[in-house]
């Protein structure tokens, strides 16, 4: 780097390289640092926006996501006019303004069991800004495999979570939740709503953890879960132990390389299928089932024409009512919720499943316009 350059990066960062015990090395250690931030939503905004402001040398975003209007109250990387706009391409161009030291590389795809490895690899640590079970036990996999740490965060009505898992010496995500829970056992903000400043609190206490990391400065939250309630401004900070007896990282582990799949225990693969494709079996021989797991308000704004309608929350009371042995479809509003409870029925020894990646919004994109957008 030459001295031109050097002069014009410290200017921009004067306030934090002037930081006792800060300075310009750890300046630089953030300008040399890949950091892969796995959803540009309510946590992935403001983390994404603070670290590229920190100066962190290359952010990788992945998102297969547009921009909708209920993402507003919380999402501010976005405004009105970016609605129907793919959040990377806008993201990307909001990042790149904010700092132009910042390389950002996009992935627009949804992060899976299946991709995880790949996606993740050559970072130096990994942002988990997700929302559903089936993404963050594959990103702690994969973060395992790597030996790489994973900066988590949780939000739900008034309160959040934060840790570090996977870091060296440190417990995994499954030390803390072994297994997934079942559908419906923990709402989604989607069901149960969420004050627009919580994901953007837990948003900015994930970059901070990366930031710490990666600048050897402070101590991580690693083996440590930060309860966070917004409503009385309590904090907790409970231990987490590293738990021998962990399927991932304890010592009945698997000695393979392997972690990639949504648990150790080996399962069958949900098929994921674009809406296209599921209408072009549908119509075929032998179509399977097309479940819609949404909300009943949801599906009275907007419907798949002979779809069944099984709310994600009462699956586990209802599964008895359906035939392993035929094939299911599982639909939502945009492949999250639905491929959560695929992976469930998977594990209660369904064998033929398929996540209708995108949707119904992607399905009134590609295949049915008449269907409404909401």
């Amino acid at each position: 780097m030459s001295s031109s350059d050097q002069a014009l990066w410290s200017r921009r960062y004067a306030r934090q390289v002037v930081l006792k015990g800060f300075g310009a090395e750890a300046q630089q250690r953030l300008l040399s640092a890949r950091v892969c931030v796995v959803g540009v939503g309510g946590l992935g905004s403001p983390a994404a926006m603070y670290l590229a402001a920190a100066g962190v040398g290359q952010l990788t975003l992945i998102d297969e996501d547009v921009v909708d209007e209920s993402n507003l109250h919380r999402q501010l990387l976005f405004t009105t006019p970016d609605v129907g706009q793919p959040k990377l391409d806008v993201a990307a161009a909001r990042l790149r303004a904010l700092n132009p030291d910042v390389q950002v590389v996009l992935h627009n795809t949804r992060l899976t069991a299946q991709n995880a490895a790949a996606l993740t690899r050559e970072h130096d640590v990994v942002l988990d800004a997700t929302d559903n079970f089936p993404t963050r036990y594959a990103l702690n996999d994969a973060c395992l495999a790597h030996g790489m740490p994973l900066v988590y965060g949780s939000v739900a009505r008034f309160e959040g979570q934060v840790s570090v898992f996977a870091a060296p010496g440190g417990p995994c995500y499954r030390c803390l939740f072994p297994e997934m829970p079942a559908p419906g056992t923990v709402p989604t903000c989607a069901e149960e709503g969420v004050l627009g400043v919580v994901p953007g609190i837990v948003g900015l206490l994930q970059a901070t953890e990366v930031i710490k990391l990666i600048t050897q400065i402070g101590e991580p939250l690693v083996g440590q879960l930060l309860l966070l309630d917004l409503l009385t401004h309590d904090q907790q900070r409970i231990g987490i132990a590293r738990r021998a007896g962990c399927s991932a990282c304890g010592s009945a582990a698997r000695t393979t390389s392997d972690h990639s799949s949504s648990s150790p225990v080996s399962r069958p693969m949900v098929q994921q299928l674009m809406p296209a494709e599921v209408a072009a079996l549908l119509a075929g021989p032998n179509p399977p089932v097309l479940i819609d797991v949404r909300e009943a308000w949801e599906v009275e704004t907007a419907q798949v024409a002979g779809s069944a309608h099984l709310p994600l929350n009462t699956l586990p009371q209802q599964v008895a009512s359906l035939d392993p042995s035929r094939s299911y479809a599982l639909l939502c509003h945009h492949g999250m919720r639905s491929e959560m409870a695929a992976n469930w029925l998977a594990q209660q020894g369904f064998t033929s499943l398929i996540n209708v990646q995108g949707g119904i919004d992607a399905w009134s994109l590609t295949v049915d316009p008449g269907i409404p957008r909401y």
